[in-house]
């Protein structure tokens, strides 16, 4: 099957067919081009919206990602990171394996084309100039031999009129030999013409054409072949990076069996613990019992004779508040160093005692000191000793700095041994430097080691006395928040079911005011001679503080006081107002200003 034989008469329908075919070709580049700018635009979606999600150097996003949930997250945006580069290596495989390449064939194509079809348009040409000339020799002979015809006969008539002289009949004899060679000669060229003209045409249809259109055909099928080839070649591409895909889709299962809730779980209980113990029970209060007697000074007495001794805290009647003055009821210090934990700090006497709903409340609500919080937003800044912190927090935290301390320890420890290494260097080859030139530097970085130390062991004895109290804290918590007001409404309650009136009722208020008179009574026969605390320097209320509990003592905001006890690390400050007034406030609440002589006195 030949094109030059089965379409020798089909030159413009190849024409136009050979120009399908590259556009063809043409078409299917395009297609190409338009899926690597696909694969190129959706890898750059897929790297930004890895990045999106990409947690934010030294933010809260970046702690978040401790646990193992998260992990296997940012592993999954990782992997979909180089999913995303594979997409751009088969856009870039694509461009320069198909697209560069069929571009580059499409020119050389047309040029082929345009050089064939110009031959074969020339072939035409000369077939059609031969035919040319065939017609005019044609039609010149046939002309000669009209011409030679009529000569003929005018010759004949002539001769045979007696009129005519022999001169006119010679004449015209001449003239007709003269046509007839003519004719002759015409038939002789038109002959020759008609035998180059049928050569001419055997090798235009035979030859020439054929030549020429089995160069057009084999062009033809080289350009359906390279299509070929590179649609498989399309293929090709996108399979080299399945491996490589399927390893990141590997990947995202590996970590997403990697994750390990129980290990969550235990990083949640380190991260929120605050190694406080649970409030204690709360004891029953009995108000079904009728009061049988009438309240008077008699029962009142015989109960404060036979009343259980009141205790806080565990220390005997004689060993509290030696710094009391009289007529003054006694401070405790609160058991919460939170302003937002004051309304729920020991109760006075004088006080119901509270809901349940109240104190597990405040149980549920024990977290990082909030007072912290709020001199930061407000300008404040954390203590240096995070005793802000519950303990478990505070613990951590502080392990934490030992640890960064001694690896700060370790780095300046390495950069000292790296220039005694080199000042012995210097000793040995003074021609490579001044040994005195390192003697500032390392004196500099032991210096620094030494500071280092220091801090370290301050840390290390914050640490050592929050391990070993930590404990201690703990009960000490617990009896705060359940002992403490247990036995105080125990007392109140034992004294008020002394004293009934006629009638079967009685008023626990009352019998909770006497209560606090023999109470205060005791005490101040007790330490009715203790002189007042100095003060040891003065302090201005930031903040506008309401004590509402035993032993604090309301402020307002830009308020000077007295300080008398500074913070002994529970984050309450005891001040005075006058010679009669005087108790605790947050040491947030206030700005303190030490006298220096009263404090190294």
């Amino acid at each position: 099957m030949s094109w030059g034989t089965e379409l020798w008469d089909q030159f413009d329908n190849l024409e136009k067919h050979t120009q399908w075919g590259i556009d063809i070709l043409e078409k299917y580049i395009k297609f190409v081009k338009e899926r690597t700018e696909i694969e190129l635009n959706y890898a750059k979606q897929l790297r930004n919206l890895s990045k999106k999600y990409q947690p934010k150097k030294n933010s809260k996003e970046e702690e978040e990602y401790k646990y193992t949930a998260c992990k296997a997250f940012l592993s999954t945006l990782n992997e979909m990171n180089d999913y995303a580069g594979q997409h751009e290596v088969i856009s870039e495989n694509m461009t320069s394996q198909i697209t560069v390449d069929l571009m580059r064939y499409v020119q050389e194509l047309k040029q082929e084309r345009k050089s064939n079809f110009h031959d074969g348009r020339k072939a035409q040409q000369h077939i059609e100039t031969c035919w040319k000339q065939l017609e005019s020799s044609k039609r010149r002979f046939e002309r000669d031999c009209k011409e030679a015809d009529r000569a003929q006969q005018y010759f004949e008539k002539m001769d045979a009129d007696i009129n005519v002289t022999k001169a006119d009949v010679e004449k015209a004899r001449q003239q007709a030999q003269i046509r007839h060679q003519m004719a002759e000669d015409s038939k002789a060229d038109y002959s020759s013409t008609l035998q180059r003209f049928n050569q001419e045409q055997w090798e235009y249809y035979h030859t020439h054409i054929p030549n020429i259109f089995q160069k057009i055909q084999e062009m033809e099928e080289r350009r359906i072949v390279r299509i070929g080839e590179s649609m498989k070649t399309y293929a090709e591409v996108d399979r080299q990076v399945i491996p490589i895909i399927g390893k990141c889709l590997d990947g995202i299962v590996k970590a997403a069996e990697s994750i390990n809730q129980k290990n969550d779980s235990q990083l949640v209980v380190e991260a929120y613990k605050s190694g406080f113990e649970p409030p204690g029970d709360i004891e029953f209060e009995d108000y079904t019992q009728p009061m049988k007697r009438t309240v008077s000074d008699n029962s009142l007495s015989s109960a404060k004779e036979g009343k259980p001794e009141l205790k806080f805290g565990g220390k005997s009647r004689g060993k509290l508040w030696p710094f009391i003055k009289k007529n003054k009821p006694p401070p405790p210090p609160p058991a919460s160093a939170s302003p937002s934990a004051v309304p729920n700090g020991p109760q006075s006497p004088k006080q119901q005692k509270e809901p349940l709903s109240h104190r597990f409340n405040e149980f549920m609500t024990s977290k990082p000191k909030i007072h912290c919080f709020r001199s930061l937003k407000r300008g404040g800044a954390t203590p240096e000793d995070f005793s802000n912190l519950p303990p478990e927090q505070r613990r951590k935290k502080l392990q934490q700095k030992v640890d960064d301390l001694n690896k700060e320890i370790q780095k300046e420890t390495d950069q000292r041994d790296a220039i005694t290494k080199m000042k012995d260097v210097y000793l040995k080859n003074p021609q490579m430097g001044d040994p005195a030139s390192l003697d500032h530097k390392l004196t500099e970085v032991t210096q620094n080691i030494e500071k280092l130390r220091l801090e370290t062991q301050k840390f290390e004895a914050w640490l050592a006395e929050v391990e070993g109290r930590l404990p201690a804290r703990s009960e000490q918590a617990r009896r705060q928040s359940g002992m403490y007001d247990g036995q105080t409404h125990q007392a109140v309650t034992n004294c008020a079911q002394d004293r009934e009136s006629p009638d079967g009722s009685y008023t626990e208020e009352q019998s909770q005011e006497r209560e606090l008179k023999v109470l205060a009574t005791d005490f101040d026969d007790e330490f009715d001679d203790e002189e007042p605390l100095p003060a040891i320097g003065t302090c201005k209320a930031l903040y506008t503080f309401e004590g509402q509990n035993e032993g604090t003592i309301s402020v307002t905001e830009g308020e000077m006081l007295s300080v008398i006890e500074e913070d002994k690390g529970d984050g309450w400050t005891r001040i005075r107002r006058s010679e009669d007034e005087e108790g605790y406030v947050p040491t947030s609440y206030v700005e303190v200003y030490l006298d220096k002589n009263a404090k190294g006195s």
